[in-house]
């Protein structure tokens, strides 16, 4: 039997002297990291702290949603990481994106209303979880909101058509470690060495690649004295070089 997010009462934010502050929301929750604009009004932060719970944690293979399923909430990431899977043909599953701390998963629900994909966890992971019309409801009187919602969502679009085309497995390879790197960074962390929270198998198929060939790959990169790569540790040691493999799959 698969295991299945389950929210309770026990799932809701921290409080502060006793009652929920908006200050301790944006001190503790991702999604205000990610998605709420400085100077918000203290009133909708304290709104948009009313239709979150927190949501953990998942043990790894925990599903969040399931391919199909009605689109009742958004998550942000607080740690851990998320995979979404879509099903392929012949029974192949494809890993379109893996969602790191501070960043949203469901987005590509919002315009059918079901979830396109599967979710799961890819590793011991907390999220946050928004109710679907409390959050409309609140970005109608919050337009900024609104707006960094579809900049959210054009993200994982563009995301998508950069890792599509004929490229070869290091360019691939490369982009894909210069632009985890990036989404390190933007959560405070170093751009350059970090732990990869998958594993090949997975950053292969998210590329379209054997699971070898990603090995290899690796494994020419660090011969080349751009990267280091102890298990699943990685130091970009060029990073200009990555970049100059990578071209056209590194936006600017």
């Amino acid at each position: 039997m698969e295991a299945r997010v389950k929210h309770s009462a026990t799932d809701r934010a921290p409080t502060i002297g006793g009652r929920n502050e908006a200050a301790g929301f944006c001190a503790t929750c991702v999604f205000g990291a990610a998605v709420v604009p400085h100077g918000m009004d203290r009133a909708l932060l304290e709104e948009l702290q009313l239709v979150m719970r927190h949501v953990g944690p998942l043990r790894r293979g925990a599903v969040v949603f399931r391919a199909g399923d009605p689109l009742q909430a958004l998550y942000a990431v607080r740690s851990g990481v998320i995979k979404t899977v879509y099903a392929g043909s012949e029974g192949r599953e494809y890993i379109a994106g893996f969602h790191l701390p501070g960043e949203m998963v469901g987005l590509a629900a919002i315009h059918a209303g079901r979830f396109p994909c599967d979710a799961i966890a890819v590793d011991t992971t907390y999220l946050c979880r928004f109710e679907f019309r409390s959050l409309t409801a609140l970005t109608a009187r919050a337009p900024s909101v609104q707006e960094q919602l579809f900049r959210l969502l054009s993200r994982d679009i563009g995301s998508a058509i950069l890792l599509a085309g004929d490229h070869s497995a290091d360019e691939r390879v490369a982009a894909f470690l210069i632009r985890i790197g990036r989404r390190f960074a933007a959560r405070g962390c170093s751009a350059t060495a970090f732990r990869l929270p998958m594993g090949r198998r997975d950053i292969a198929n998210h590329l379209g690649l054997a699971p070898e060939t990603v090995s290899r790959a690796f494994g020419r990169l660090q011969q080349q004295g751009w990267i280091r790569v102890q298990e699943r540790n990685v130091s970009l040691l060029r990073s200009d070089e990555l970049q100059r493999l990578a071209g056209a799959l590194i936006p600017l």
